[in-house]
């Protein structure tokens, strides 16, 4: 039997608009973040109605979600640098605790 030795990390999923990924993206580097996952083109329904994906001649107007695992201490951080920006726009964070092998993989 094989035994995998689990590490406790935090993971976001950011919902933005495509338009503002450079923002989100900028904070998580700013944050020390040694990588994130870009899924493109959501469709879904929130307070603002339901939003289409896959819209083709305009990008910045699909959502897209950020993924990115990281150790708790950087939770806080990065969501006080997008708290300012959910004021104005739409969007939302998603936290929740997981398991991941492989930690080196997220040590900067």
């Amino acid at each position: 039997m094989n035994i995998h030795k689990l590490n406790t990390l935090k993971k976001l999923e950011i919902i933005l608009e495509g338009a503002h990924q450079a923002f989100a993206t900028d904070i998580l580097d700013r944050a020390g973040v040694t990588g994130y996952t870009i899924v493109n083109n959501l469709s879904g329904k929130g307070s603002h109605g339901f939003h289409e994906g896959h819209l083709m001649f305009n990008e910045d107007d699909v959502l897209i979600m950020i993924l990115v695992a990281v150790p708790e201490d950087l939770v806080d951080p990065i969501l006080e640098g997008l708290e300012p920006f959910f004021s104005e726009h739409s969007g939302v964070v998603f936290v929740s605790e997981i398991q991941v092998t492989r930690m080196v993989k997220f040590r900067s």
